[in-house]
């Protein structure tokens, strides 16, 4: 037992960080490639290291995600809103230090996180059934605060509404793959890529010895923002990562950008982790990782979930190793490569990608979306917006 554990540990942690740090490569589909073994794996191993597996390898992922989205600016859906403080703190030589950031996010949010999964087992079979039919409603009051609260209202709305309405459309269409890659690419990775290239920027010397100076009440306040938002993220439906930071960072007032790359680095992973609490209590799935597990334990009790955690609990403590030698990996290689051609060769890369998950089509989604981030930053309009790509839709499963 001891042996399978441990080797399906080190395998969920080499598979996690794999999938963290290639663009296009998503989590589900190593998860769901895990459910269509699994009647051949159950031959060697029991159904709880497989769990064990699936949690592990998705708690890592989301320490690991972080570094492209900083380093290179190719952001998933959970890490899509810290591309814009990281890169601004790689452009000064930090970008290790908003790596650190994400990892002090994720990995106190998940202590914090597990310490309280008693009380939210109850808690999640009380709100659930109360909050599900009002969540459209908070969304659109949220979203309206957000667009109205600056002089730039009119622009934050056309954006929101165009983000909003091409999401609505590529999320409704059929028979293409990992349909949010060119999609968030777009909106928030070649857009900013492009306006570099154009600047003719140059990553500088990353600072390795630099201190990460981040009070302590900063910490605090946004590991507990990232819990909480996570939290609700885990277990309502359409609410994902970075929903619920939009929604956290509205109530948390003159949030910068220290806090809030903690609090989406939280957010990221308690989400995945009480997603575990979410199936336990109201047997209900809300993300790729957790439906795998769902579709392999028909009946995921208590002695499944207090195993999950034993395996978090460890996960978590090797990702913020592991993250960090990566990320001092990236800082000492990414300031000697001419960045005027890495940027050609990573919006090369995921253009390749692109066509090879979503053909003509998905080069298609990723040129409008492209053209959308770049009204937005031409305008100076928050790249927070452009999350109606993914807001809008979730509005209008709620309301309609």
């Amino acid at each position: 037992m001891l042996l399978e554990l441990t080797i399906a540990l080190i395998l969920a942690w080499i598979l996690g960080t794999i999938t963290g740090l290639t663009p296009g490569l998503h989590l589900n589909t190593v998860a769901l490639l895990t459910v269509a073994l699994s009647p051949f794996l159950l031959q060697f191993t029991s159904l709880q290291i497989l769990i064990v597996f699936i949690m592990s390898m998705s708690i890592i992922h989301t320490f690991v995600d972080a570094i492209p989205s900083i380093y290179l600016g190719v952001p998933d859906e959970s890490q899509v809103l810290s591309v814009l403080p990281g890169h601004k703190m790689l452009l000064n030589g930090e970008g290790h230090n908003a790596l650190k950031l994400t990892i002090i996010g994720s990995f106190f949010s998940l202590l914090l996180s597990i310490i309280l999964i008693p009380f939210l087992i109850p808690l999640v079979k009380i709100i659930y059934p109360i909050i599900k039919n009002y969540i459209g409603w908070l969304l659109v009051v949220v979203m309206s605060f957000m667009i109205l609260k600056d002089k730039m209202r009119y622009w934050n709305f056309i954006l929101f509404m165009l983000s909003g309405i091409l999401g609505l459309i590529v999320l409704n269409m059929p028979n293409i793959n990992n349909v949010l890659f060119p999609l968030l690419s777009g909106l928030f990775g070649f857009s900013i890529l492009l306006i570099s290239l154009k600047n003719k920027a140059s990553i500088p010397k990353q600072d390795l010895t630099k201190k990460l100076n981040v009070k302590k009440s900063t910490i605090l306040k946004s590991t507990i923002g990232a819990t909480i938002a996570g939290f609700i993220a885990s277990f309502l439906p359409g609410l994902g990562s970075s929903q619920a930071a939009i929604l956290a960072q509205q109530f948390m007032r003159k949030i910068k950008d220290d806090g809030f790359l903690i609090l989406i680095g939280g957010i990221n992973t308690v989400n995945m982790a009480l997603s575990l609490v979410t199936l336990y209590a109201i047997d209900k799935a809300r993300n790729g990782a957790v439906v795998a597990i769902s579709q392999i334990a028909k009946e995921f009790n208590l002695q499944f979930l207090l195993v999950s955690i034993a395996g978090i609990i460890i996960t978590g403590g090797v990702a913020v190793f592991l993250s960090l030698k990566i990320s001092k990996i990236f800082s000492k290689i990414i300031s000697k490569i001419n960045y005027q051609k890495l940027i050609i060769f990573i919006m090369s890369f995921v253009a390749i990608l692109v066509f090879y998950f979503g053909g003509f089509l998905g080069l298609f989604i990723l040129l409008v979306s492209t053209s959308i981030g770049l009204v937005a930053s031409l305008k100076g309009v928050g790249k927070n917006h452009l999350m109606g790509c993914l807001i809008f839709p979730v509005i209008l499963f709620f309301l309609l």
